[in-house]
């Protein structure tokens, strides 16, 4: 497993605990509304409404508060009026970083956005700078049990672009954005047991990080960022290896 899906294996585990689930829960409404508000409030019309609710549930939310965040987005029920911001920027060592926020104040994210990049070691760049290093598209964890060709193969039967093995933490499998819950039912009817399933950025190429000092500056800026209540996701195109994460973790 590279490092940068073992940090986000340790995040899941430091989110579903205390007060980092409130955020979580914070971050999920936000975006079922959002969705909601653009693409109707069917899931299964609506692609990103489907992966948000899916995400929802991965974190054990309570279908009460799916279901008023969906109303709030279609305006059955009063709510805050949220807007996608996305900005783009280097950290310490050049790892190229994408922020995706949901935000009612353009000003303030964007000020908090960058005066954590400053404090970081890092600094914002402008539109398309950071962008191109990065695609778009979907992916879905598998839990370990299945064998790799077993999930290659139906992986491939429902589209998917690429199928990673990470050993003991099971498989991640990519698809284009727009096949995502297609690929997710064909993995679903062969009985796999599926992890998170999400439209993300996923980097071209990685940079590998391997000094110390730079590796601890770059964790916390992204841990900084993911703090701010209007940051949703941060992307960055870091490789450390394992040890040295454990290390830091």
């Amino acid at each position: 497993m590279s490092g940068h899906n073992r940090w986000t294996k340790i995040k899941h585990k430091k989110e579903a605990q205390g007060a980092a689930k409130g955020k979580l829960f914070t971050k999920l409404i936000k975006e079922i509304t959002v969705a909601a508000r653009l693409g109707g409030g069917d899931p299964a019309g609506n692609a990103r409404l489907r992966a948000a609710v899916d995400a929802a549930r991965d974190a054990n939310m309570p279908q009460d508060n799916i279901t008023r965040a969906v109303k709030k987005g279609t305006g059955e029920l009063e709510g805050v009026a949220y807007e996608e911001a996305v900005y783009e920027g280097y950290g310490p060592g050049g790892v190229a970083m994408i922020v995706e926020c949901l935000t009612d104040n353009h000003n303030r994210t964007a000020g908090e956005v960058r005066t954590c990049f400053a404090k970081g070691g890092g600094h914002l760049a402008a539109a398309g700078a950071v962008s191109w290093q990065f695609e778009r598209c979907g992916v879905i964890e598998v839990r370990p049990g299945p064998g790799e060709d077993q999930v290659m193969e139906a992986a491939i039967e429902g589209g998917a672009e690429d199928v990673l093995n990470h050993g003991p933490d099971g498989f991640e499998v990519r698809t284009h954005a727009n096949d995502l819950h297609a690929v997710a039912a064909a993995l679903e009817a062969r009985k796999y047991k599926l992890g998170q399933r999400r439209i993300t950025f996923v980097p071209k190429d990685t940079l590998r990080v391997t000094d110390p000092e730079k590796a601890r500056h770059l964790l916390k800026l992204l841990g900084e960022l993911e703090e701010l209540e209007d940051v949703q996701h941060v992307h960055a195109n870091y490789d450390i290896e394992d040890a040295l994460l454990e290390q830091l973790a």
